[in-house]
């Protein structure tokens, strides 16, 4: 049984708005048409996709099944649509999705080796907020993205490019602002919240960006923990780096879209491998095995401890 897309848009729709009329106006259509695509695609299924009232439209056992599954098949069909039309363009570009300030002081140097590697392509470099990065590759927006851990890592695949130090950042009076190290239990941070410390700290205090955050560290409002490379971005005089002892590193992963067998994106990724060896930053890995026969390209030659060594198809 093949269900065109369209009514499936319409399911989903209503099915987040939980009104018909909302739907409809979301979607830019007639109010009666997604309704009646809704009856057509149930009689189609021969299953009950919402229970209606004259109050509440809401999702049967079968409907929240359909939607689960549903949404992700639409994401991957618009990204593919999406992918295409940038393939056909004559200006075609790679596009590598950065944080600005979170690339392990990488990217630059990534840019560089990659026109060195076989069947570079030219990059474009997408600048994109706090966790954007793994959407952006999920809707086709971005070809690859240089990304900290952690993220969705649902539609995506990575290697390891990076493992770097924490530091904390203290205000300059703080008690601790001098020592040669701190643990993040003498600051009273919990060792689980290290990966995404700073992004909760800017949700928490209602500041937009890094540099709202420093500045509430420099006036004694908080402190927080970052990536050694993002610290050196943003000196502070009202601000003391102190590197974090018995915690973990920040990882650093180059990141693609799960089944690419871009030849392009095979060259970025071993361009960001070989830029942070260049710079002594290169994650410890075990030595490469062999790829199993596949018509694919590998990625990369060699597994960094991510969640995928070398391409897949």
């Amino acid at each position: 049984m093949a269900v065109e897309s369209r009514p499936l848009r319409y399911f989903v729709a209503v099915a987040e708005q939980r009104n018909f009329t909302r739907a409809a106006e979301r979607l830019g259509i007639a109010a009666p048409a997604p309704s009646r695509a809704i009856r057509n695609l149930e009689a189609e299924l021969g299953v009950r996709l919402f229970e209606r009232s004259t109050r509440v439209v809401e999702l049967t056992v079968p409907g929240e099944v359909l939607l689960a599954q549903v949404r992700p098949a639409l994401e991957s069909l618009d990204a593919a649509t999406r992918r295409t039309v940038r393939a056909s363009a004559p200006d075609r570009r790679l596009v590598l999705a950065v944080k600005a300030d979170a690339d392990g002081g990488l990217l630059e140097h990534v840019l560089a080796a990659v026109a060195e590697e076989p069947d570079a392509e030219p990059v474009s470099v997408r600048l994109c907020g706090w966790r954007e990065h793994a959407r952006l590759l999920r809707t086709g927006e971005a070809d690859a993205a240089l990304m900290f851990q952690p993220y969705d890592p649902g539609g995506i695949d990575a290697d390891v490019v990076a493992l770097e130090p924490r530091v904390a950042a203290l205000p300059a009076g703080h008690p601790l602002a001098g020592a040669a190290t701190v643990r993040p239990s003498d600051l009273g941070i919990n060792a689980d919240e290290i990966d995404d410390r700073a992004e909760r700290d800017i949700g928490a205090h209602g500041v937009h960006d890094l540099a709202q955050l420093l500045a509430l560290v420099g006036l004694g409002a908080t402190a927080t923990v970052l990536p050694r490379s993002v610290a050196a971005r943003y000196p502070r005089r009202a601000v003391a780096y102190v590197p974090l002892a018995d915690c973990r590193p920040a990882v650093l992963v180059i990141a693609w879209p799960e089944h690419s067998h871009s030849l392009g994106v095979a060259a970025l990724v071993r361009a960001a491998a070989a830029a942070a060896d260049a710079r002594g930053m290169g994650a410890s890995r075990p030595s490469p095995t062999p790829a199993p026969p596949a018509p694919a390209p590998a990625v990369s030659t060699r597994g960094r401890g991510g969640r995928a060594g070398g391409w897949r198809p």
